[in-house]
């Protein structure tokens, strides 16, 4: 109530009360320059005698290049044995035929033809369209990052689920991780490692761990007591159950973790090229900056389908039996012929690239391309729909979303920090409360309001169209097994593609500007609306269905009065995560031109300020984390009103 007075008598207050309606530059804490000083200090001045902070950092990056090297050079560039990059290549790399072949032998052992052809084809697609020597660049580093990355996360997961104290501190330091945007992550790592491969590598890792932590911690708690007290009760040490029972059981689990790195990954490698990485994700980018659509779209399928195919040989991974067995006397080549199939079909590939160069390179002459189509269909777009598309542009701007973000950038600081307050004690009580009071805070102590308002707004107004196609879509889906099929390939589709790829065809259609930016964030946030929309409506209990049938209900009153307020609390964990995909896409569209939070991240990245990009990196997390510990305490205790804890 405090905060409504505030807020209607904010133009009637004295002179000495405006610190309530904006917070007072005065009194802005300067974080950002004290961390700032802090990293120049850690790289300049920070000497432990025998070596220096910035040598073992860059000790580090060193060690990291001669893996990185080798997977380049086996996959990209062959083997020179010389540091001068002009040096005549002595060996060449793998063939285009050889590394398809090998895939799709590895897709076939794991699971069969069609995993096979799915392989294949994914591969083919690079060769075919051109993209394979950027694609090979993008493997060579993923080959390596993935290895790390899930030893690392293994290790800090084993490490927790060992000790609970470490688990427990750990665990805001994962939703921190996950919740900043990347863009921050590039300035501190652009700092400690230097511009290059290497340091994109790092910064790969560091972004695609945190899921394969959290993954090992779940797996190993899930292991059945049964299986531990056996290992106990068999005289296991406690390193002897980890590795011989803990981890084997918990292998499905760890595998999902796996996948997780792989895909996060490959969603990384676009902005890792901003800090020296080559490949796919240079393209995008670079397509981007020319607002290329044909050049951009190829790029982004082609970093689509080789996420498809790394998806889908990690998962057939998973599901893999593994007990069968050959018995010993069986001959070595019997009991390895796909290794051995594979080492000798390599070779042969690899002499016959030296004379045919058809092998080793894919043939220029036969590429395809669809790059002119695309610009040619946005061409014609913009020539016989310019006034349409400018029309609905401008009723939205000013009907819609300019007097949204006037409202909240009126609004007193005071007013949003207290609703928030009082809407965290309400859902979740008085911890809740002191935590999204703290968090609100921040963002206003720190000089970060008026730009926080705006990506509040940004994404608020996205979320609301995001959802308001998602959840209808997703009921219609889950009511209709044809629609779902056509659904589930669009959504799957939408999923994959890289964020980037959506900019280029709203900014060519739209310019730039809130309204581009606002489109490709609802674009890429659709899915979680639907996919939770689809999991909510189908879990309903189906003895609830039968009976609101036998009562005399349409199909109408049951969707509305039964499933709908059944499924609510699972539709809005989908708004939820809509937030957050939502929130980590407008760090992104800072590169067409809007004034928030993430214009500030991607600045600091410009000018390689840490301290401004890490304050507005923890600003944009801790508006997400509000929003989930506020929706996710709300769906929780809406779930115990309708008695289904356990879903």
């Amino acid at each position: 109530m405090l905060g409504i007075l505030l807020y209607y008598f904010s133009a009637q207050l004295p002179e000495q009360f405006a610190w309530l309606i904006k917070y007072p530059k005065s009194w802005t804490i300067p974080l950002k320059y004290w961390i700032s000083d802090f990293m120049k200090w850690l790289i300049q001045d920070l000497d432990f005698g025998l070596f220096t902070f910035k040598e073992f950092t860059r000790s580090i990056a060193w060690l990291l290049e001669w893996p990185l090297r080798f997977a380049s050079a086996l996959l990209s560039e062959g083997f020179t044995f010389s540091s001068d990059p002009k040096a005549p290549v002595l060996v060449q790399r793998l063939p285009w035929v050889a590394v398809t072949a090998i895939f799709t032998l590895i897709a076939y052992r794991v699971n069969g033809w069609k995993l096979a052809i799915l392989v294949g084809s994914c591969f083919l697609y690079l060769a075919i369209f051109g993209q394979w020597e950027s694609a090979m660049v993008t493997l060579s580093s993923i080959v390596i990052a993935v290895p790390f990355g899930v030893f690392i996360g293994m290790l800090f997961g084993i490490l927790g689920f060992r000790h609970k104290n470490f688990e427990m501190a750990m665990m805001p330091v994962l939703d921190l991780m996950q919740t900043v945007p990347v863009f921050a992550y590039l300035v501190p790592v652009l700092f400690l490692f230097g511009f290059g491969p290497v340091a994109a590598m790092i910064a790969t890792m560091i972004y695609a761990t945190p899921p394969m932590v959290r993954l090992t911690l779940l797996a190993l708690k899930q292991v059945p007591a049964e299986l531990v007290e056996y290992g106990r009760m068999a005289g296991c040490t406690n390193k002897q159950l980890l590795w011989k029972v803990q981890i084997p059981s918990a292998r499905a689990g760890l595998m999902v973790g796996v996948n997780q790195v792989i895909m996060l990954s490959l969603n990384m490698v676009i902005i890792a090229s901003m800090i020296g990485a080559g490949g796919l994700g240079y393209d995008v980018l670079a397509s981007l900056r020319r607002l290329a659509i044909g050049a951009g779209l190829e790029a982004g399928v082609a970093i689509t389908l080789l996420a498809i195919a790394l998806d889908r040989l990690s998962q057939a991974f998973v599901q893999r039996d593994t007990t069968s067995f050959h018995p010993e006397d069986v001959h070595f080549l019997i009991r390895h012929r796909y290794l051995v199939t594979a080492i000798a079909g390599l070779l042969i590939v690899w002499i016959a690239g030296h004379f045919l160069p058809a092998v080793n390179h894919y043939p220029e002459a036969m590429q395809l391309t669809t790059g002119e189509f695309w610009s040619d269909l946005v061409k014609w777009l913009n020539i016989n729909y310019f006034d349409q598309f400018e029309a609905v542009k401008t009723f939205l701007l000013l009907n819609f979303m300019i007097p949204i973000k006037r409202f909240l950038l009126a609004v007193p600081w005071v007013v949003i920090v207290a609703m928030v307050a009082l809407l965290g004690y309400q859902l979740g009580g008085w911890r809740l409360s002191v935590l999204t009071a703290l968090l609100s805070l921040f963002i206003a102590v720190t000089g970060q309001w008026q730009k926080a308002m705006v990506t509040i707004y940004l994404c608020g107004v996205s979320v609301l169209f995001a959802t308001g196609i998602g959840v209808p879509l997703g009921m219609w889906a889950a009511l209709n097994k044809k629609v779902y099929r056509v659904v589930k390939v669009i959504i799957d589709t939408l999923q994959t593609l890289p964020s980037f790829v959506y900019l280029i065809p709203v900014v060519m259609l739209f310019r730039v500007g809130d309204f581009a930016a606002m489109l490709a964030i609802i674009v890429y946030s659709l899915a979680p609306a639907v996919r939770y929309t689809i999991h909510g409506i189908t879990q309903v209990p189906e003895d609830l269905v039968e009976a609101s049938k036998a009562i005399g209900c349409t199909k109408l009153q049951i969707l509305r009065r039964v499933q709908i307020p059944i499924a609510l609390p699972e539709i809005m964990l989908g708004v939820n995560q809509t937030i957050m995909m939502a929130l980590s896409m407008l760090v992104i569209t800072a590169l067409v031109g809007t004034r928030d939070l993430g214009q500030e991240v991607y600045i600091a990245l410009t000018k390689a300020d840490t301290g401004r990009g890490i304050v507005a990196g923890l600003a944009v997390a801790f508006i997400a984390i509000i929003a989930d510990r506020l929706i996710g305490a709300w769906a929780k205790r809406k779930k115990q009103q309708l008695g289904m804890e356990h879903v």
